[in-house]
């Protein structure tokens, strides 16, 4: 079952002799509980892409269709529910909330949509990352890998019908990215979790099932 797709996905800044084609036409499809790397040297596109898969950002033309619905049809507000509730992110920044626990930042998107937290399913997320001993520490009280366990227990806690990973090992040192990859495809694999991952880093891209090569906006291999 395909739960990712772009068609004919653009997005071009300026005009004239001036104009910078970010993506030009990227047809792609992911199919569900797959582990996809797309790489790509610095200015190829790639973080374009995942904001634009996200629906972080709008395109200038084609398609994106997660799990159905195409993220560019719907409204502002429909766009933000939908992307708190059936995509998950994972950023090189960690991006957790200082003042609150682990445990509290693991389960804020569930809060902030007003759900009700599956204790069970996210009790086997936080063990999966090794988590447990870990759930009332403050972010700085962690390791830059324990901080990026705790963004991907995150992501996983709302049960997204995909995770986007933007090169969520760039701040660790090799050691620490191997340790941290390896847990994403356990508790992908695990969770029956469809990922996306954009990395720079062959050695990381190596762990995926698919890799996908973007070049100057275009998908060079796949």
């Amino acid at each position: 079952m395909t739960i990712l797709q772009t068609k004919d996905l653009r997005k071009y800044y300026g005009s004239g002799d001036t104009q910078v084609k970010a993506l030009d036409g990227v047809d792609l499809s992911v199919e569900s509980g797959e582990f996809v790397a797309i790489v790509g040297t610095s200015g190829s596109g790639k973080s374009t892409l995942l904001h634009m898969l996200g629906g972080l950002d709008r395109p200038t033309g084609g398609t994106v269709t997660v799990d159905g619905r195409e993220l560019f049809a719907l409204k502002d507000e429909e766009l933000t529910i939908f992307r708190r509730r059936k995509i998950g992110f994972v950023f090189q920044a960690y991006n957790l909330v200082p003042v609150l626990s682990v445990y509290e930042n693991i389960v804020l998107p569930i809060q902030l949509d007003g759900g009700k937290v599956d204790e069970d399913y996210v009790g086997q997320v936080i063990e999966a990352l090794g988590l447990e001993q870990k759930l009332q520490n403050l972010p700085n009280q962690l390791s830059g890998g324990q901080q990026q366990r705790v963004a991907i227990a995150r992501a996983l806690a709302t049960k997204p019908a995909i995770l986007l990973a933007d090169e969520p090992t760039g701040n660790l040192d090799s050691k620490t990215s191997q340790d941290v990859l390896s847990l994403m495809k356990v508790t992908g694999r695990r969770f029956a979790q469809t990922m996306v991952m954009i990395t720079h880093n062959e050695e990381i891209a190596q762990l995926s099932d698919r890799i996908v090569r973007i070049e100057d906006g275009r998908i060079a291999a796949r």
